[in-house]
């Protein structure tokens, strides 16, 4: 198997989902699972096709309560062709015995390929090979090409090709219950004998989405031209054809698709945009030669070349793959934000979180003007952000848990346990550590790249907004002297109240305050870093007084960080006095319990009333920053941090966490890193595998779980590498793991493309030639200066 394909040598229908997730092709506007052409949504398969930021908002009365929800849409398949001859079934893997099948996800071109030789109830022979891709250089275009060969047989074939709007929401269990009805069709018809159309709008938000498929036929590369038949109905729109076929033949049929929107640039209106670019596209050959030489570009910025490790190579390319698959260069242009399950299927319905924290550290050493993008999806939404502080009471900005087209809370108030089968009250837009992470990437992307512009004219307004939230989401504790934060959640997840407690909301998370700390501190140094003249207008902008600033200062000083048995950092105010879980007795009874909380609720119970962790919450400060960092911080704070109180935090912490999120064992496998090699790379190697094999509770065929393939990629890109970004200098302190003899990979920092090559002795920093300035490359105790051109090599 080469470390560049994923490859499948079976059809197995309980794995289908999954595999369509995995094999999901897209470009940054839109992406297709990798459903079968023939396939339809069933037990077995669920062809999806959607848009970036493609949402639509419905009502449903459940549980004696009105809900809406927001939703990413599946829109219309474009994908329908399948095929019969004469006297025989739609063509359907279940209805046939099959003789051989492959199917091949090719990452270094973008390609899908299936080939199935199979017999039918007659005792036909038949090989059918497909290609697909849908196009990373012109975003809306899309292609398939379908071979079929008969081995034994001769006769009349009928193929059929559609494109289908009639599609719901159904891709996600757990949402059955909820309307799922967000197409209305305007228009279906013919364009011309090989060509038709598709129009349809969403049913809330009106966007309206045009598909123009052109589809033909050839016969050792000649066009053949053939009698159709046509099938309209709203939302819905066919060509049969029939043709003969003989023994030995076969039979190229080529479908090319156009998909516009009407909010796309440069067009007067979206249906004629697609038809006039169907009609335009070239045939399948060109536009795949077009569409992998973008993917060679692509990959020659953003490989990661691994020595030592056959697997791990493969998976982490396929996680590079779904990362620029959901966020390309075509996103530039856009008005999206990243999801925290790309653009692959339906969980979570699309909605952006806090995942841009694990996402983005690619991202920026790779091609940072998507990061950029994707920061003003956030300072689009910063007027939404200030109105949901105001309405809450507070003041500055407070961005919302989950965000959807227009940045209000879109976090769903009732929860559907699928344990118990019970609806149960959703609190999770507590987590007010959302807006400590939009702030720690804007000011990341600015270490980064030293984008002055971006800093001054919307980053240093993103921060000092959220700083302000912050500081108004404080309360001054007389008694203690200290600054502290009430009614919140953490990262954990699993704790959203205190046992017995009415009111939902905890106590001086640790992570939350810390962090509020940390931004409070960055909105100081924003101010400083301002020139004069830009100060002062953002200060009187904002209306910014000298008070406000010296509470910002004194909270930096005097907020409260909870500890208990001497070094360990509590979760939140009380959690040392909640009971220890019998984890024994509860992974002998239920083997798997990542989801302990929906286990407990099923018994009755509940994890507020433990010491459990869903995923990383403290461990998350040693995730983020340095020892150096956070030993300054909390000397900042009065706070003694000694050297054992991190491996004394990781070791408490890391033996009550179930792992019930895909996050959980990227976070847990960074810190362990430099303290434990091993424990490391075992938990690398299951963060790796989360979606390879589906060991997240089953949920990757839902969508896959971006965050942390992101997160698997910045672990070898800056955990193993010791790479930091800090006062305008790189610094590198590498420590790889056994298994790896070297890696290799590109960076792109501050005007400098950068090859770094890293063995067990020796570290090769070589900037390629350019106009940049000399950056400052630190190891260890020193600097070095690197001028574009030069090369640096440290023994290690």
């Amino acid at each position: 198997m080469s470390d560049w394909s994923l490859v499948y040598e079976d059809f197995s229908p309980d794995r289908e989902r999954v595999r369509e997730a995995l094999c999901t092709l897209g470009n940054g506007y839109f992406a297709t699972r990798g459903s079968a052409p023939e396939a339809e949504a069933d037990d077995i398969h669920y062809p999806g096709t959607y848009i970036a930021g493609g949402y639509n908002r419905l009502k449903t009365d459940i549980a004696g309560r009105v809900v809406e929800n927001e939703d990413l849409v599946n829109f219309p398949n474009w994908l329908p062709l399948t095929f019969r001859p004469k006297g025989g079934r739609w063509f359907s893997l279940q209805a046939v015995d099959i003789l051989s099948y492959r199917q091949e996800l090719d990452l270094k071109h973008g390609l899908l390929f299936r080939r199935i030789r199979f017999k039918d109830s007659h005792g036909r022979r038949t090989t059918l090979t497909s290609r697909r891709f849908v196009h990373v250089g012109d975003h809306h275009l899309a292609g398939l090409e379908t071979t079929i060969t008969a081995e034994n047989w001769s006769g009349p074939i009928s193929i059929r090709s559609a494109l289908d709007g009639r599609v719901l929401n159904a891709g996600v269990a757990r949402y059955q219950a909820l309307n799922s009805k967000h197409l209305e069709p305007h228009e279906a018809r013919t364009i011309n004998d090989d060509s038709m159309y598709l129009l349809l709008e969403t049913n809330q938000s009106k966007l309206r989405v045009a598909e123009a498929a052109r589809t033909q036929f050839f016969h050792e590369g000649s066009l053949i031209d053939i009698k159709r038949e046509s099938t309209e109905e709203p939302g819905f729109i066919a060509q049969k054809c029939t043709t003969e076929i003989t023994e030995g033949q076969a039979l190229t049929v080529e479908k090319i698709v156009a998909l516009h929107t009407s909010r796309d640039h440069a067009m007067s209106e979206c249906g004629l945009a697609a038809r006039v670019a169907m009609s335009r596209a070239s045939r399948f050959s060109s536009l795949l030669a077009t569409h992998s030489q973008r993917w060679e570009r692509l990959w020659q910025r953003c490989d990661i070349v691994l020595d030592g490790s056959h697997r791990s190579q493969l998976i982490l390319r396929l996680h590079i793959f779904h990362l620029l698959q959901t966020v390309s260069p075509n996103s530039i242009d856009l008005d999206v934000g990243v999801p925290a399950r790309g653009w692959h299927g339906e969980a979570y319905r699309g909605h952006i979180f806090w995942d841009e924290l694990f996402i983005f550290p690619f991202l920026n050493l790779r091609i940072p003007d998507i990061t950029r993008s994707l920061l003003r999806y956030r300072y689009r939404r910063l007027e939404q952000a200030r109105w949901n502080a105001q309405s809450a009471g507070f003041k500055g900005a407070m961005y919302p848990w989950q965000s959807g087209s227009d940045g209000r809370e879109e976090s769903q108030l009732l929860h559907l346990n699928p344990q118990s089968g019970r609806w149960t009250t959703d609190n999770s837009s507590l987590q007010r550590h959302v807006n400590a992470a939009i702030a720690y990437n804007a000011w990341q992307y600015y270490q980064v790249t030293g984008d002055w512009e971006f800093l001054s004219f919307s980053g240093a307004e993103m921060i000092l907004e959220i700083a302000r939230f912050y500081s108004s989401l404080t309360t001054y504790n007389p008694r203690q002297g200290r600054y502290e934060i009430l009614g919140v959640m953490g990262p954990d997840e699993y704790h959203d109240r205190y046992p017995r407690a009415e009111a939902p909301g905890l106590n001086n998370n640790a992570y939350t305050n810390i962090m509020t700390v940390w931004v409070l501190c960055r909105a100081l140094e924003v101010l400083d870093l301002l020139t004069s003249d830009s100060r002062r207008e953002l200060r009187e902008t904002l209306n910014i007084s000298k008070d406000e600033i010296a509470l910002w200062e004194d909270i930096t000083h005097k907020m409260v960080v909870p500890f208990h048995e001497g070094t360990i950092i509590s979760q939140f105010d009380g959690y040392d006095q909640l009971e220890e879980l019998d984890w024994e007795r509860y992974q002998k009874k239920y083997k798997n319990i990542q989801r302990l909380d929906r286990i407990l609720e099923a018994e009755g119970d509940t994890p507020n009333r433990y010491k459990v962790s869903k995923q990383a919450d403290v461990l998350m400060l040693f995730y983020l920053f340095s020892s150096d960092e956070l030993r300054k911080l909390f000397r900042q704070l009065g706070y003694s941090f000694k050297y054992e109180t991190i491996p004394h935090n990781i070791k408490y912490y890391l033996k009550r966490t179930s792992h019930g999120s895909s996050l959980s064992q990227v976070v847990h496998a960074w810190v362990a890193a430099r303290s434990d090699r091993e424990k490391a790379w075992m938990l690398f190697q299951e963060s790796l595998h989360v979606d390879f094999l589906d060991s997240q509770s089953g949920t990757t065929a839902e969508g896959i779980h971006l965050g942390a393939m992101a997160g698997t990629v910045d672990l070898i890109q800056r955990a193993h590498t010791g790479l930091e970004t800090r006062g305008e200098i790189l610094y590198l302190n590498p420590c790889l793991p056994s298994e790896l003899k070297r890696l290799s990979m590109f960076l792109y920092y501050r005007g400098h493309s950068l090859d770094l090559s890293i063995t067990r002795q020796q570290l090769d920093v070589c900037s390629r030639t350019g106009r940049a300035p000399a950056i400052k490359v630190g190891f260890k105790n020193k600097r070095y200066r690197l001028k574009p051109g030069n090369t640096i090599r440290l023994e290690l």
